[in-house]
């Protein structure tokens, strides 16, 4: 990237409008293309800019990963201290990825509309101030409280850092890099909010030019329908009669309704859906939506639930079990080291490929683990294997996501990865409670391979879909898609033109 003594002759978005002066055909000048994806944006003056703007967006990546698998390894510990029965022991881990994953459309929209930086500094001082509450917690009630509201937080700078980072880096070389060191490279501490707010571009001008607006009976029925199914699905297994109990079926009836209602409204009535129904037309994107959506909820299985077989059957203590986790940390960063260089020399669609065998082999080697296993058999290579799965398939898509929607869209990109993912885990943690609930009469141990095996088949299933429907070209240089879009209609234009004068 060059030393922070550098100034560069820089190029940003609004350098490629050159591109576009004279004909089509210099928009395949791919050399210019090629350039324009490796140097720096021009919104950051110095090297020293755009390392303090990654350096934030990490550091609140990591913090997300810390709170939802970094929480599951104390879960053991909290569900002992605070006597939380076992049929509610979802609850501490899953509340953090409901709230997250039921406003991460609304914040999307409210960063398209008053730009990503001022959302990005609201989301982690509502963090910082609900993690002190949930960490004076004295029982059940005060900890899902207030793990609840701190998923406000990451709602608002999830989205909010993805939008910049898709929409500061063109595709290319040096977004695929930072893409990955976005996603596993920093292990820092909480003090990023001073850094985000000195280093961050401000966008807040541009984003008012998109006239972007909130569509308020989208969200609401979003949200509340969102709400409703998983806690249905969460609830059922500490509920007095389980389904039969009246609130439970109700509750999942008026959500499926309210979704119902929310797909109509967001489909044919909006001015400006949350959802657009044409982001679906986009090539492959529902493929990659549902199998990631299947991975996703497997990785939330696969951290909690391999924190329980750790814990109660093979008796390792938390900071044991933090160690026995730590292959996955190496892993990315090892990853996200290598990665960034060769995402656009390899095949997206072998990257995937790859990944998808790992999500199966992971929760596998937990299902046929016999008793007394060693970890080197069958612990390590399951950790090994979990994180190739979410890091490789975690970035390909990212980009994927990023760089297919154009810029006034990137808000909604943000929320469309980090709603699927956290809506996902909560989702599929609820059917997992469940599962892990009615075969409690075959002991711990059984109930929990019933689980992996579960999560082999949700993997199993999201393989199939990439398989069929999924094909994936190297992450290279190319136009944004604002670029693409123009040189569609330029080319009808000028197709339209050509007709005239024919005729």
């Amino acid at each position: 990237m060059g030393s922070p003594e550098e100034s560069p002759q820089l190029a940003s978005n609004e350098n490629a409008e050159a591109m576009f002066s004279d004909n089509a055909s210099t928009l395949f000048d791919m050399k210019e293309i090629e350039r324009l994806g490796r140097i720096r944006p021009e919104c950051f003056k110095t090297l020293w800019s755009e390392i303090g703007f990654v350096l934030s967006i990490c550091m609140a990546q990591i913090l997300v990963e810390y709170y939802v698998s970094g929480f599951n390894v104390l879960v053991p510990v909290i569900i002992d201290a605070l006597d939380i029965p076992p049929e509610s022991s979802t609850w501490p881990a899953s509340s953090f990825s409901l709230v997250i994953a039921c406003f991460l459309l609304p914040m999307g929209r409210f960063s398209d509309m008053y730009g990503g930086k001022r959302l990005f500094i609201l989301g982690v001082g509502w963090l910082v101030i609900f993690s002190i509450v949930g960490g004076i917690a004295k029982n059940q009630l005060m900890l899902v409280f207030a793990r609840a509201l701190a998923g406000l937080g990451p709602a608002a700078f999830l989205p909010s850092s993805v939008m910049l980072l898709g929409s500061v880096y063109r595709p290319g070389p040096r977004k695929n890099l930072l893409a990955l060191v976005f996603f596993h490279w920093c292990h820092l501490d909480r003090d990023f909010f001073f850094l985000a707010w000195a280093s961050m571009p401000d966008d807040r001008d541009e984003r008012a030019s998109f006239g972007m607006k909130m569509d308020w009976p989208g969200a609401a029925m979003i949200v509340s329908g969102l709400i409703l199914v998983v806690f249905s699905f969460t609830a059922s297994p500490g509920a007095p009669q389980g389904w039969r109990t009246p609130y439970i079926p109700v509750a999942f009836c008026l959500g499926l309704v309210t979704l119902g209602i929310a797909v109509w409204w967001e489909g044919w009535m909006a001015e400006q859906p949350l959802l657009p129904i044409e982001i679906f037309k986009v090539k492959m994107f529902p493929a990659v939506v549902g199998a990631m959506f299947m991975q996703y909820g497997g990785l939330g299985i696969f951290l909690l639930y391999t924190t329980y077989y750790m814990d109660t059957i093979l008796g390792g203590s938390p900071l044991k079990i933090v160690a026995w986790f730590s292959p996955m940390c190496v892993g990315g960063i090892i990853i996200a080291a290598a990665g960034g260089f060769v995402l656009h020399i390899l095949s997206g669609t072998i990257l995937m490929l790859i990944a998808g065998v790992s999500w199966i082999v992971a929760p596998l080697l937990f299902a046929i683990m016999p008793e007394n296993a060693s970890y080197w058999a069958f612990v390590f290579p399951a950790m090994v294997t979990g994180t190739i799965g979410i890091d490789v398939s975690f970035n390909i898509t990212n980009i994927f996501i990023t760089t297919g929607l154009p810029k006034r869209q990137q808000g909604l990109a943000g929320a469309i990865i980090n709603s699927n993912m956290h809506l996902s885990i909560a989702f599929f943690l609820g059917l997992a409670e469940i599962l892990a609930h009615e075969t409690r009469h075959a002991g711990k141990r059984r109930s929990y391979e019933y689980v992996f095996w579960f999560e082999v088949g949700l993997a199993s299933i999201a393989l199939l879909i990439m398989l069929v429907f999924v094909r994936l070209d190297k992450a290279k240089s190319d136009l944004t898609a604002d670029e693409k879009e123009r040189l569609r209609k330029q080319e009808e234009a000028n197709g339209s033109s050509t007709t005239i004068e024919s005729q």
